[in-house]
């Protein structure tokens, strides 16, 4: 009997020490499997020298996890549906868009489900319903080490958010960090400490509003010190001009992609013709493969985004007197119109804060012919054409603002557009995004000719919103020699082509311009220039001037295009000279930019003395749809 109980003890202590055993080489198996199965279907994977690093990562989540679980079968099925949905979920976004999951795609993560349809988002659905309901129910919550455990997180949550520049000093200094390559920081990291050190990162970012002296030394700095600096204009003879913006989904020239072998031009020749007209100009994107919400700040706001996160979702905080604002100010009506979610990248709240007076979005359209999800754009722009009618006849000017769906990856198309394109074996991404831009062209063509019959003298610009997403690490560009698979070797002339998409500006009866390369921030300048306004604004900041060259931020870099060639401004200590001038006005631009959107607004007191204008905050950041503003 007394060894009996002896032994019991020994026995529950040995079960113990085996549960961990079992858990941990569970966790090694799993990392190991992962990893080469990610290598193998997506070509993702962190190098040799982060292996160690990476898998102790795991490790130590999973020594959490097992602390609070009531079972290694419970631990292994909960740990197993974590571990995968946040490893694939990272390999997907890193083989489409070239970069790893970030704290802000978790919060961003809504709007991707308002993308899905059908299998994609009930598999979406299932990444993130399955690990939570798993998590919960492998929990002891009755068991004293699993407060023990939560406790732990608890307290080492509270410190990083406590002291996050901190902490964020450290790792990079253990781990190392690079701004403009974030695929390097996850290949020399691995996936929790990518998370971790991001989150950390974001967390000690977070700058003050501006101070009243910073903003007058911004304003110094850019040449705006009072408002009799800004940009004037000759005004023109007779009443207000309509102005037309029609941002096309993921609208590029797919004949770049020589390796596609395609069997035909797929852009209408009609375009062909305008564009050429307009010396093939360019605009130049914040962003690559998506995230159009940014594209959109800069044209309607005219100040660069320069973060891997999107503005509309957290930078613009308060009402500004962005494009839609500005031209209210001098009697226009201006129309949004999305055939999307009305909520999706919190446009209800954004349209509404820069001045938008209707937003029009998936609700007010009569979805009469779908692309799978995607309302055509032959459709949306008829109904567009028939609601403004009146107003193009009116008295009152109209900014007309088009954002189009259709286009958008997977790019699908219904029976009555079928496949006209063919591409070379294994390019069937390509050979689908090329069909979708044989109708989109076309249908933009059509609608174009329409516009400018029933609005001759109106001011219309379109373009590209940013490249398609075409495959794993830059699959389609990659094989035409247009990309490599990583933005480390990148030239300094792929982070243009990265960017870069067809643009073409229509002045009325004086048909289309020149402008040459363009950043989309310096658009709105552009425009108000073209429409005689004289009145002061903060986007006269921006306007391109002739001769100088187009200056493009991205995330941890930008670049100086002259039209000849393009320099490359990345790490601060090995810039080169050229990179001195444009580094220095950005970072005036930034804080103008924070102060606006985001702060006291001390800058609007000079550039912006519009009568009526009140500088003022929302408190709400609700995405609840309201498409009625």
């Amino acid at each position: 009997m007394n060894q009996l109980r002896l032994s019991t003890p020994f026995q529950s202590g040995l079960r113990r020490v085996l549960g961990w055993i079992g858990a941990m080489l569970f966790v090694a198996a799993w990392y190991l499997a992962a990893q080469a199965l990610m290598d193998l279907l997506f070509e993702v994977k962190p190098r040799p020298e982060a292996f160690r690093a990476d898998l102790i990562a795991h490790l130590v989540i999973g020594a959490l996890l097992y602390g609070m679980s009531s079972s290694l079968a419970r631990f292994a099925l909960a740990t197993t549906a974590l571990f995968t949905a946040l490893t694939l979920g990272n390999a997907l976004k890193m083989s489409t868009l070239g970069g790893p999951l970030m704290p802000d795609d978790f919060v961003a993560a809504k709007n991707m489900f308002l993308l899905l349809d059908g299998w994609q988002l009930a598999g979406a659905a299932l990444m993130v319903a399955v690990p939570t309901i798993l998590l919960w129910w492998t929990i002891a919550w009755r068991r004293a080490w699993s407060w023990v455990n939560l406790g732990v997180i608890t307290l080492a949550v509270a410190l990083l958010v406590a002291f996050p520049e901190t902490a964020s000093l450290k790792l990079d200094k253990q781990f190392g960090n690079s701004v403009w390559n974030q695929r390097g920081n996850f290949e020399s990291r691995g996936l929790p400490l990518q998370l971790l050190q991001e989150s950390v990162r974001s967390r000690a970012r977070r700058e003050p509003a501006p101070t009243a002296g910073e903003v007058e030394a911004a304003l110094a700095r850019l040449g705006a010190a009072a408002p009799s600096d800004l940009i004037k204009v000759a005004s023109p003879a007779g009443p207000p001009r309509n102005l037309h913006m029609i941002v096309l989904e993921s609208f590029w020239d797919p004949m770049l992609l020589t390796a596609s072998e395609l069997s035909a031009d797929p852009l209408d020749p009609a375009f062909r013709a305008l564009w050429a007209a307009s010396g093939h100009a360019h605009a130049l994107a914040p962003v690559f493969g998506g995230y159009t919400a940014n594209t959109e700040f800069e044209i309607l706001c005219g100040f660069p985004v320069e973060r891997d996160n999107v503005f509309f979702e957290g930078g613009l905080r308060n009402e500004a007197p962005c494009l839609p604002r500005h031209l209210a100010s001098a009697g226009y009506r201006s129309f949004a119109s999305h055939p999307n979610a009305a909520s999706f990248w919190n446009r209800v709240n954004a349209y509404r804060r820069i001045g938008f007076d209707t937003y029009w979005s998936d609700g007010d359209f009569d979805l009469d012919d779908m692309n799978r999800s995607f309302l055509s754009d032959a459709s949306l722009y008829r109904q567009v054409l028939d609601r403004l009618a009146p107003q193009l006849q009116g008295p009152t000017p109209v900014f007309n603002y088009v954002l189009t769906y259709f286009g958008h990856l997977p790019y699908p198309l219904n029976a009555q557009r079928p496949n006209v394109i063919s591409a070379a074996e294994g390019h069937a991404t390509v050979e689908a995004y090329a069909n979708t831009m044989y109708y989109k062209s076309r249908e933009l063509m059509d609608f174009l000719s329409e516009l400018r019959q029933r609005d001759p003298d109106g001011l219309i610009v379109l373009f590209g919103d940013h490249l398609p997403a075409l495959g794993n690490q830059f699959g389609g560009f990659r094989e035409s020699g247009l990309l490599a698979s990583s933005r480390a070797e990148f030239t300094d002339a792929m982070f243009r082509t990265l960017v870069a998409t067809p643009l073409i500006l229509i002045d009325g009866r004086r048909g289309v311009l020149e402008t040459g390369d363009l950043p989309f921030y310096q658009l709105p300048g552009l425009l108000l220039r073209l429409l005689g306004d004289t009145r002061h604004s903060m986007m006269a900041l921006t306007a391109p001037e002739p001769g100088a060259p187009a200056i493009r931020p991205l995330p941890g870099l930008h670049f100086i295009d002259d039209g000849d060639t393009v320099t490359t401004c990345r790490d601060p200590a090995q810039q080169p000279a050229a990179c001195a001038e444009s580094t220095s006005w950005l970072a005036a631009l930034r804080v103008i930019g924070r102060d606006i959107f985001s702060g006291a607004q001390h800058a609007l007191r000079r550039l912006e003395p519009t009568p009526g204008f009140r500088a003022a905050a929302f408190e709400s950041t609700s995405d609840e749809p309201t498409p009625r503003l």
